[in-house]
């Protein structure tokens, strides 16, 4: 199961390309106008992306400045090559990674198999926009979030998000089954969508 993360970050995207590519340059001269520029076009988007590996508002406005901080200081290393607003994206998933791993870890969860249902979103689709979607995912437990939002949104294998988050593939996959678990019945019960399968 994945979820195409493309509408989270392309919402009044700059037009013009070599506007663009200007900010770039002038952040890259470490110029404060232009690093104001890329702030104010990109930090509601990113903000997004921060809230959905954070606790609550105020981490992930943590989150967002120490990931722009990030995004000034290494924007040299950025060589035009690939989306940039990608390569921002991943900055900000791996500050919010970091703060992750200074807190709790996470565990496997014994009674995966509980869990095992996964959502039909071709059942689902007409009945739960995307947005309701996310919006339901924010609500999961840290734990079970992060696995998640790094599996279906972020396009991670269960060997990278172990790596990632030193963990076992193992405590990955059951937290991930977990998550599926909690979101299936957090839709019947939102939508009451009746049309769930179970694997």
């Amino acid at each position: 199961m994945r979820i195409q993360s493309t509408f989270l970050l392309t919402k009044n995207l700059p037009t013009n390309l070599d506007e663009l590519s200007e900010i770039i340059k002038g952040c890259k001269k470490q110029k404060p106008q232009y690093q104001q520029k890329l702030y104010e076009q990109y930090s509601a988007k990113l903000f997004g992306v921060c809230r959905y590996y954070s606790d609550n508002y105020e981490d992930a406005q943590d989150t967002l400045q120490e990931g722009f901080v990030l995004i000034f200081s290494r924007i040299k290393q950025y060589t035009g090559k690939g989306s940039f607003e990608g390569w921002m994206r991943r900055v900000i998933v791996n500050v919010a990674l970091e703060k992750h791993r200074r807190k709790k870890p996470l565990y496997n969860v014994s009674d995966v198999y509980q869990f095992e249902a996964v959502l039909n979103y071709n059942d689902i689709i007409e009945n739960i926009s995307a947005k309701d979607l996310l919006e339901l995912i924010k609500e999961l437990s840290p734990q079970y979030k992060i696995v998640f939002n790094l599996f279906a949104i972020e396009g991670y294998s269960h060997k990278e998000i172990a790596k990632e988050l030193g963990i076992s593939e193992g405590t990955s996959k059951s937290n991930l089954a977990r998550a599926r678990g909690i979101l299936q019945e957090k839709v019947k019960k939102h939508f009451k969508v009746a049309n769930v399968t179970h694997g």
